[in-house]
């Protein structure tokens, strides 16, 4: 089930109906049903794996809370972490281990195949992992108490809004909201609709429409000139922001309308004016749950050597472009942010230094700053978005030795051309909202009321005159 489709207007109405008609001490029934029904509808089958992921983490949570012994404890936490990286691992990476065995085995003259699984990909597999094993992690370090209620916590783990593309919430967060009574309130229902609605914008009108111009160049990048290549991976860059993001807003909408609050997981990341600070900004319950879970606990940036902190900035990052997807490239992605993370890192202190020396103003000097991060990142979203490695070092010769030219509009240059309005259109409502001066996002009740609907009435009608319906989102595939 597409948050873009009208099963889940249907869906979502009846929830929401049933959730408040039933009483609080027993709303995570409906909630706890929906959210499996929600999940089936792409496979019913692979609910078991949810279900069984659920009873692990339940049962490890409650025996590392009722024993002293360290042994246990960690016994316990290792269970956890095994069964949940091993069906991960099992479904979503195994195939890719086997196809580099395989190129070793062929590098060193040795002929032998290896049978690949031909199971499909559980949608969802990698936010709801890892939202299991922040709370078995939080169990087992004693800051959090493991939940007694079992439904409520099958809840957490499969709460639908956030299931299948994230946020990846903490139990810390999410948990206490299911025993708080939540009365029906217009204001959050209008302000979770409103955040609904741009997603949905965000989503069949900016994102799948930039996506037929990007798949169709990426597709076959051998056949393109420089120019073209740059326009597809610009195109790339505010498709996938987004259709991600679009999902996010959807999902906080969602729950917001049901009186939950989530996370927020992107906070103007194309205004971000070094690469330490786009990553603060993007996918923020990701780039959280790597620090907390895997930076941190590796020494972090609290180590006695230098190389060390290296190593630890791209583990971090090479095992975030892994969980990405299983394959190489998006390894080189991460491996690239973690570099230019490091470079930004060490160099904070002389630029600001460099830029003081010259007078330049503290306004002009972040822009550039702006301008200079958001096409470091562009250039790491040609390895995310392509095929092949060898794909990626294609477009990027291609594009940097042939720069200049008249690009190839694709097969409706009217169609590309909307599709550079839109984007513009959404700069400048990314930049009102970080200058803070569109009252579109206010409170309902501040805002002026004409200004609202039409908002809400242009919206409306761009969704229903220029969307594209019934495409997945990027996410689904990780």
């Amino acid at each position: 089930m597409l948050f873009n489709s009208f099963q889940y207007i249907v869906f979502f109405f009846v929830i929401t109906i049933v959730h408040f008609m039933t009483p609080y001490k027993k709303r995570w029934i409906p909630l706890l049903v929906g959210s499996y029904y929600f999940y089936m509808c792409w496979n019913p089958a692979y609910i078991v794996l949810i279900i069984f992921s659920t009873i692990v983490d339940y049962v490890a949570a409650h025996r590392m809370a009722q024993t002293e012994s360290n042994r246990r404890r960690t016994g316990w936490l290792l269970t956890s972490l095994c069964v949940n990286l091993g069906l991960l691992f099992g479904f979503k990476y195994y195939n890719f281990f086997l196809d580099t065995v395989s190129e070793i085995f062929e590098s060193l003259g040795v002929d032998y195949v290896l049978p690949h699984s031909e199971l499909l990909l559980p949608v969802g597999i990698s936010f709801y992992t890892f939202q299991t094993l922040s709370y078995t992690i939080d169990v087992y370090r004693g800051k959090l108490k493991p939940e007694r209620h079992f439904g409520r916590f099958a809840l957490y783990v499969s709460f639908f809004p956030q299931l299948v593309a994230g946020p990846i919430e903490r139990a810390t967060h999410l948990l206490p909201q299911f025993q708080q009574v939540h009365h029906f309130r217009i204001d959050r229902t209008i302000s979770g609709l409103r955040l609904v609605l741009w997603g949905l914008f965000k989503k069949v009108v900016i994102a799948d429409r930039l996506s037929e111009f990007v798949n169709l160049i990426y597709d076959s990048p051998e056949i393109y000139s420089g120019p073209t290549l740059l326009l597809a991976t610009y195109f790339f860059a505010f498709q996938i922001y987004c259709d991600f993001s679009g999902y996010s807003d959807i999902a906080i909408g969602s729950a917001r309308v049901l009186g939950f609050d989530l996370m927020q997981n992107f906070n103007l990341p194309y205004l971000a004016d070094s690469i330490t600070d786009f990553w603060r900004r993007w996918h923020i319950s990701l780039s959280t749950w790597f620090r907390d879970y895997v930076y941190i606990p590796l020494g972090g940036s609290r180590v006695s050597r230098t190389s060390l902190w290296i190593r630890n900035v791209l583990i971090v990052f090479g095992v975030s472009g892994l969980w990405h997807g299983a394959n190489w490239t998006f390894v080189i992605w991460g491996l690239i942010h973690g570099t230019l993370y490091l470079i930004d890192s060490k160099t904070a202190e002389s630029r600001e230094n460099f830029r003081a020396s010259l007078g330049i103003p503290q306004g002009l000097w972040r822009a550039a700053c702006i301008v200079v991060t958001f096409h470091c990142v562009l250039l790491t979203w040609v390895f995310f978005r392509a095929s092949s490695a060898t794909d990626a070092m294609r477009i990027v010769s291609s594009v940097m030795t042939n720069p200049v030219g008249m690009p190839y509009l694709g097969p409706s240059s009217v169609a590309t051309a909307l599709s550079v309005m839109l984007i513009l259109f959404l700069a400048c409502v990314q930049i009102l909202q970080y200058r803070q001066r569109l009252p579109f996002y206010k409170s309902p009740y501040t805002a002026p009321i004409a200004l609202r609907w039409s908002g809400y009435v242009l919206l409306t009608l761009g969704i229903a005159m220029l969307g594209r319906s019934n495409n997945e989102f990027v996410y689904f595939q990780f």
